[in-house]
């Protein structure tokens, strides 16, 4: 029998042994019992005046990133149909 193999064996079961010992604790805890009073202790909340919605901004023109305008489209290109040659015999 090793060092190692006690180590793992027994030393580090002792934190499980701790956890399950507390889990167990947490399930037979009681309640605790809230004061009779009408006052819970916290702050009272103002009422808030009624909401007051902002008018919507107009929308302006959609740009490129940044706000920059985007950039203009390339000019188009016709194709050239190539023909092929007549060779001569």
């Amino acid at each position: 029998m090793t060092w190692g193999f006690v180590w793992l064996m027994v030393i580090l079961k002792i934190p499980i042994f701790g956890l399950l010992g507390l889990v167990w604790w947490a399930i037979r805890q009681q309640p605790d019992e809230a004061p009779a009073g009408e006052d819970d202790g916290g702050t009272k909340l103002r009422p808030r005046p009624y909401p007051h919605p902002r008018p919507r901004r107009p929308r302006g023109p959609r740009r490129g990133p940044h706000g920059a305008l985007p950039p203009p489209a390339p000019p188009r290109v016709r194709s050239v149909v190539a023909r092929a040659r007549q060779t001569a015999h």
